[in-house]
């Protein structure tokens, strides 16, 4: 196989600017995808992948010539068999259910817009009900590192494909887990976005009203790079929501994780074990940990499946129950028709109660920057799964199910290899919208970890340098508001997180300003001058507009110079104040001048 299978989406972007590799490279790679390999429904046939390179090559002459207007230039991907792409056939895994679609999926649309290239479409359970891999006409996917194992559903063939670098990422969905279970099988990253950041037109439900289109990648850089692309409202999906842009956007030094007070791995001692050493490795890494009560979420997981939320499937499947009873997998079809027994009045009754276990949860997580639980309790062989693939596959939804009834988003990370080599993982939950500062703290850890990158002998490529997150302004404060200091509240009562410490360009000086309670500089632009310190700090922006209504004059908010050139927003003083002001520019920095003062 090319040196290319394996590459993270930051290699494939790098090889491409630097001249190393043309597109075309990719009609080689098509090639080389085994051919008995049923992770694939569908393979891209040359005369689709001659189109689409030709329809990237007239995006990046509308773009000038300069790749970085297209953040996915020429990157390969799959996507799960119930996502549309246009002239491609949807399966859903269902033969007697396929259809050609007419048009792109919102999703994929965006994707292939950024440059991305559509290389297949991947295995799943059937109509996207299980978390096991196994329910599929096309065969079992075999788990990545041993074929003896599931792969884990129903995004089955997406995280494989993905684990074994044949694609940079590919779409899954959510509904249950099934964007999370097959990466902490596969080793892989798995994103579960906010409910309704993504658009769902072009999607087959299965919950309609709780489905997320999910991403799989080697490392959390990809799977949020390409998160930035695919989010955005689209009218078209009644499901679909603006970012309020409120939330925090990073996760500072110290931060608070919750887990579980009672963990349940079903005798999985390997799991267990794993986990356990997640916790140790967080500690180390500035975590403190909490134990909460985790009886809520596992009453909302329950509903999902042994309550009537299980008739919003059967809502999904009407047509087939009613036509094709018979083309529909024993297993998903007994647990859909499931749905029959309820009445509306125990569907009004469920909504009463998600709604009460939701606001549960969330107010159990409020202080806490994330929820860290095992992905799966447990890992199953497929002679296991023959035997019990009911009990099983709601065993490896233990810690998933509750997520998008609870309207949490979620982060699935590797944790580590069990002693028998197979793949153990972890995943981060929190609040609606706190996708971006889940991603800030999953980069932390996967660089702490010493792991392969999938099923591949790659690792973690060397840190590029920090780019400032979507959502959020950086703001330069140089006084009270430092930390530790009386107005430091101002920010983190905002969500604002510290970036670093840094200091101005030498061309300012610092006054301290008379009166002012509690005491505040004011830093100038100076003919001569010399550096200043100063912390950086990233709010979100829909709270930066408060932040700056409660500055008084004769301080307001303008574009600071860094040292290293960077330009921020930042804390100036209009001039008229300083004249009667103290010249403290000698100090470099505010905490020195009132260190001073004793």
């Amino acid at each position: 196989m090319h040196n290319a299978f394996g590459w993270t989406l930051g290699e494939w972007l790098a090889a491409y600017r630097s001249g190393t590799i043309t597109p075309d490279l990719l009609l080689t790679l098509a090639t080389q995808y085994p051919a008995d390999d049923n992770a694939w429904i569908a393979r891209v046939q040359p005369q689709q992948l001659a189109a689409q390179l030709a329809q990237l090559s007239e995006r990046l002459a509308a773009a000038g010539g300069d790749m970085t207007k297209l953040p996915l230039y020429g990157v390969p991907f799959a996507v799960k068999d119930n996502i549309d792409a246009a002239g491609w056939e949807t399966t859903a895994a269902c033969p007697e259910y396929a259809y050609v679609a007419t048009q792109d999926a919102s999703v994929v649309q965006k994707l292939r817009a950024a440059g991305a290239i559509l290389m297949g479409k991947t295995n799943m359970d059937q109509f996207a009900t299980g978390l096991v891999g196994t329910r599929s006409p096309y065969g079992a996917v075999a788990n990545s590192f041993n074929a003896d194992y599931v792969s884990g559903g129903s995004s089955s063939g997406s995280a494989s494909v993905v684990a074994r670098g044949q694609v940079a990422f590919a779409l899954g969905t959510d509904t249950a887990g099934s964007g999370r279970v097959p990466a902490g099988f596969n080793n892989i990253v798995g994103l579960k976005p906010t409910k309704g950041r993504f658009s769902n037109t072009g999607l087959v439900p299965a919950c309609r009203s709780v489905d997320c289109i999910s991403v799989f990648a080697l490392t959390v850089d990809a799977a949020e790079a390409v998160a930035q692309v695919a989010a955005g409202y689209d009218a078209s999906d009644a499901y679909s929501r603006a970012n309020p842009n409120t939330a925090p956007v990073a996760v500072g030094a110290a931060f608070k994780l919750a887990v579980p007070a009672t963990l349940e791995f079903f005798g999985d001692s390997q799991n267990q074990a794993v986990f356990e050493q997640a916790v140790e490795r967080f500690k180390a890494l500035g975590a403190v940990i909490t134990a909460v009560d985790f009886s809520p979420f596992k009453e909302l997981a329950d509903q999902l499946y042994f309550g009537p939320w299980v008739a919003e499937r059967t809502v999904a499947l009407e047509g087939m129950l009613t036509t094709r009873p018979e083309a529909i997998n024993p297993v998903v079809r007994g647990i859909v028709e499931n749905g029959l027994n309820y009445t509306a009045c125990d569907a009004y009754k469920a909504e009463y109660l998600r709604a009460e276990l939701s606001r549960r949860i969330n107010d159990s997580l409020a202080g806490f920057d994330a929820l860290l639980v095992p992905t799966s309790p447990t890992l199953r062989s497929l002679a296991d799964m023959a035997l019990e693939p009911v009990r099983y596959n709601s065993q490896f939804g233990y810690y998933t199910n509750f997520t998008n009834l609870a309207d949490l988003s979620a982060l699935a990370l590797p944790a580590g290899l069990r002693t028998d080599g197979l793949p153990s993982g972890i995943t981060l939950l929190a609040p609606a919208w706190h996708d971006t500062a889940l991603a800030h703290l999953g980069k932390r850890w996967q660089a702490s970890l010493d792991l392969p990158l999938g099923a591949t002998e790659r690792y973690l490529p060397a840190p590029t340098s920090t780019v400032q997150a979507p959502g959020c302004v950086r703001v330069a404060v140089v006084g009270a508001h430092l930390s530790g200091m009386p107005l430091n509240f101002q920010l983190t009562t905002r969500n604002a997180v510290l970036v670093e410490q840094t200091r101005t360009a030498d061309a300012y000086r610092l006054y301290a300003l008379p009166g002012t309670v509690p005491p505040k500089p004011g830093l100038a632009k100076a003919d001569s001058g010399r550096p200043i310190i100063v912390e950086l700090w990233d709010m979100p922006i829909a709270r930066f507009g408060e932040f700056v209504a409660e500055i008084p004059a004769p301080l307001g908010i303008g574009n600071l110079l860094l040292a290293d050139g960077r330009s921020v927003k930042g804390f100036i003083c209009e001039p008229w104040a300083l004249a009667d002001a103290l010249d403290i520019t000698e100090f470099g920095g505010w905490r020195a001048f009132i260190a001073s003062r004793g």
